[in-house]
């Protein structure tokens, strides 16, 4: 009987050396995937936290000691307290305190309509800064909850227009890795300028000439063009713009 109950508190005493963390039972897998998740350095959106309406956001303006200082991106609320003397009374970016101005961090207007969670018209490269924005606020500030409106609905669900916010800045993304594989293919002109010579560009080898960029309207809305060096015999191609004032073989041009 003896010899039986210290076989039984040597099992004991195995299960808990396996098992037991700050006093508490818990299976190896669990506290291995515990542990995973307590390193986490971006909190999610989806996770419980609480629901602001914009009145109540208002309110965290900094004007008031008393509540700590709030804001807004896409719908993604945020403790900035501690960049009081940016985002309190007279800080330089109090303007986006007590609110979601989500195309302000883009529009750099701040003030009127410009000072607005909407990204209507913008392209899907701007689109892409803003949600690199809220990714800066997840890395930097503390995460308190989400604003009910145009991206979170009265659950807590995200809605269509942020769905849809982050599928443009993930198409943007792909399209300008999509470019930069594409320019890569065709070396850039070197370029320098100085207030006395004013611009130049040049080739180490080949003719300096201007092409559009057309996956630059996908991403910017706008065409643009860059310079590109081609050998002799790629000269005659369609779409190459010689540069004003600038000889056809000449392998410098002031711009």
């Amino acid at each position: 009987m003896v010899e039986t109950e210290r076989e039984r508190e040597r099992e004991r005493g195995k299960v808990r050396s396996q098992t037991n963390f700050s006093g508490i039972a818990v299976p190896i897998s669990l506290l291995v995937l515990l542990l995973g998740l307590s390193f986490s350095s971006k909190p999610s959106p989806s996770s419980p936290s609480r629901l602001f309406t914009a009145q109540e956001l208002a309110l965290h303006n900094g004007t008031d000691d008393s509540l700590p200082i709030l804001l807004a991106i896409l719908g993604s609320v945020f403790d900035v307290t501690k960049g009081k003397s940016h985002y309190g009374l007279g800080g330089g970016y109090n303007h986006f305190s007590g609110r979601d101005a989500s195309r302000a961090f883009v529009s750099g207007n701040f003030s009127g309509d410009g000072l607005t969670d909407s990204l209507r018209g913008l392209s899907s490269t701007e689109v892409k800064s803003v949600v690199e924005w809220r990714d800066f606020y997840f890395r930097s500030y503390t995460f308190v909850g989400k604003l009910v409106g145009l991206y979170y609905d009265s659950h807590g669900n995200a809605t269509k227009q942020l769905k849809g916010v982050e599928a443009k800045a993930a198409r943007g993304a792909q399209l300008l890795e999509k470019q930069k594989s594409e320019e890569a293919k065709l070396p850039s002109c070197n370029s320098r300028w100085s207030q006395d010579e004013g611009g130049k560009v040049w080739c180490d080898n080949g003719y300096p000439r201007l092409i559009q960029r057309p996956l630059e309207i996908a991403l910017t809305g706008k065409m643009s063009k860059r310079c590109a060096c081609f050998k002799e015999d790629q000269l005659g191609q369609q779409g190459l713009e010689v540069y004003q004032g600038c000889d056809y073989h000449a392998k410098v041009c002031q711009v």
